[in-house]
């Protein structure tokens, strides 16, 4: 069984129709985000739209909570002071755009979900889909993080060898096996920061003989969403940031 998994869409709605075009090229019907619907582009309400219009489920990111909840910031890291000002400009435009709707939408996301393609009536394999990590959304899983690190999370999460556990929030694709449990950052759809700015997703395809983890890049109109976020009262940093794939600006 194949699963499209997305996460960080991020308002941009170009984007995330280039990449739902390209789900459906291939055919594929278990689709599902990983959060971080909104933020930082100028079509919150639409995005959610669109995914509740096409019946995909997901999971709560820390901006999609943090929105609903009216939280004092999105618990986004900061690497320096602009970025820290560009964050809470684009925090604030948010919650002051969402409708009523969207808001209770994203309050109503799940912080995981749980998948078994091959029925719930076996063991495994099973996919585990949370934000951040299976303890908290704003927690930055990165590459970097030790083996260790990877096990410890799996514990926390109740998975196990043959198993897969999907991430996404630093917006940096990876995969990695580690003691037979796969550990998969899906990157972004929106927002990307590995200096590709095209839309990215992952496509898992399972089996009962083990996994397969591709990466896919879709390109997508990204002068249209540079020229709407300038157009709106967003940063214009936020349409730089795209149109380089993160390469450039640090935001």
């Amino acid at each position: 069984m194949k699963y499209a998994l997305s996460s960080d869409i991020h308002a941009n709605l170009p984007a995330l129709e280039a990449v739902l075009a390209d789900i459906a090229g291939r055919g594929m019907t278990n689709v599902y985000h990983l959060g971080d619907l909104v933020g930082y582009a100028p079509w919150p309400n639409e995005t959610v739209a669109m995914l509740r219009a096409r019946g995909i489920e997901g999971i709560s990111g820390n901006y999609d909570s943090t929105v609903a909840t009216d939280y004092k910031h999105c618990g986004c890291k900061y690497e320096d002071p602009r970025q820290e000002e560009l964050s809470h400009v684009s925090f604030a435009w948010t919650k002051a755009n969402v409708s009523a709707g969207t808001k209770a939408a994203l309050a109503q996301l799940p912080f995981r979900l749980d998948l078994s393609p091959l029925g719930g009536h076996a063991q495994g394999p099973r996919i585990v889909l949370v934000h951040g990590t299976p303890t908290l959304n704003t927690v930055y899983w990165t590459e970097d993080r030790s083996d260790e690190f990877c096990l410890k999370m799996a514990g926390i999460a109740g998975v196990r060898k043959g198993d897969a556990i999907a991430f996404g929030h630093t917006h940096l694709p990876w995969h990695r096996e580690v003691e037979e449990i796969h550990f998969i950052n899906t990157g972004s759809v929106g927002r990307p920061k590995d200096g590709n700015w095209r839309a990215g997703y992952v496509v898992l395809d399972v089996s009962a003989t083990g996994m397969n983890v591709e990466f896919v890049r879709v390109e997508y109109d990204v002068q249209l969403a540079a020229k709407a976020i300038r157009s709106s009262s967003l940063p214009s940093e936020f349409a730089d940031y795209l149109l380089s794939g993160g390469a450039q600006v640090p935001v």
